[in-house]
C-alpha cells in the first residue's frame, strides 16, 4: 500500500440512494481495489426496497433507510437525514440516484463536499428523462456529467463529463444503458480526485492540482484519460 494511500484511507464517504445503485456498486468496487483511498461508512436510501441496499450490506456497509413519506415538509425531512448523514462525519456526500430535489439548507451545509452525477451533458437536459429529451432534440450526443451540488437543480459546477455518440437507431433504454456504463467510469475518478486532496470548488470554480479548469474535464472513452483544459 502506498504513502498517499495511507494518508487517505481515513477518508469517509456517505452515499445517498433510492433505487438499483449501479453506481454505488462502482464506487464500492473502487474502494475496495484501492482506486479510491477512502471508506464507505455508510449508505442512506429514501426508499426501503432499493436495491442497492442489498449491494451495501453484502459489501459489508452500514445501511439506514429515511422515508420521505414519514415527514410533514421536505425541510423537515432534510433535516433529519443531515443529522443522520453527520452521524457518520463524512469527508465527501456521493448522492448515487437519490431521486429527491435537497432543501437549500441542506446543500449549503454540505457545500463543495457534496457530488452528484446526471446523465447528460449539463447545461443541456437538466431534471428527469433526459435520454428520451436527447432523442427527442435530435442530439448527436449524449452522455453524463459529475458536478457540485448547488441548490439550484443540476447547475452546480461540472467536473468531468463523458459523451456518448447518439446513433439512428438507439431507443431510449439502449441510449440510457451505454451512458450508464459509462458513468460507472468517470464517477469514481472524480471522488478519487476529491479524496486524494487533487480536487475542491472555490466561488463556483473548479480546482484540479491547484489550477483553475476554463471548463469541465472530458472522459476519454478510448484513453479512460480525463482531458481538461
Amino acid at each position: 500500500m502506498t504513502n498517499e494511500h495511507n494518508t487517505h484511507a481515513h477518508c469517509s464517504l456517505v452515499v445517498l440512494i433510492s433505487g438499483s445503485g449501479s453506481n454505488l456498486q462502482a464506487i464500492i468496487d473502487a474502494t475496495r481495489n484501492g482506486r479510491i483511498p477512502a471508506r464507505i461508512a455508510a449508505v442512506i436510501s429514501n426508499q426501503a426496497e432499493a436495491y442497492g441496499l442489498q449491494r451495501a450490506q453484502q459489501a459489508g456497509i452500514e445501511t439506514r433507510v429515511l422515508d420521505n413519506k414519514n415527514h410533514p415538509t421536505r425541510e423537515a425531512y432534510d433535516h433529519e437525514l443531515q443529522q443522520l448523514v453527520d452521524g457518520f462525519k463524512p469527508d465527501l456526500v456521493i448522492l448515487a440516484g437519490f431521486m429527491r430535489i435537497l432543501t437549500p439548507g441542506f446543500v449549503e451545509h454540505y457545500q463543495g463536499r457534496m457530488l452528484n452525477i446526471h446523465p447528460s451533458l449539463l447545461p443541456r437536459h437538466r431534471g428527469l428523462h433526459t435520454h428520451r429529451s436527447a432523442l427527442e432534440a435530435g442530439d448527436t450526443e449524449h452522455g453524463a456529467s459529475v458536478h457540485f451540488v448547488t441548490a439550484e437543480l443540476d447547475s452546480g459546477p461540472v467536473v468531468l463529463q463523458v459523451a456518448v455518440p447518439v446513433n439512428a437507431t438507439d431507443t431510449e433504454n439502449g441510449l440510457a444503458a451505454r451512458v450508464l456504463e459509462q458513468e460507472h467510469r468517470i464517477y469514481p475518478m472524480v471522488i478519487d480526485w476529491f479524496v486524494r486532496g487533487r480536487l475542491k470548488v472555490e466561488q463556483d470554480k473548479i480546482m484540479l492540482d491547484n489550477k483553475t479548469l476554463a471548463g469541465p474535464c472530458r472522459f476519454d472513452t478510448k484513453t479512460g484519460k480525463a482531458l481538461c483544459p
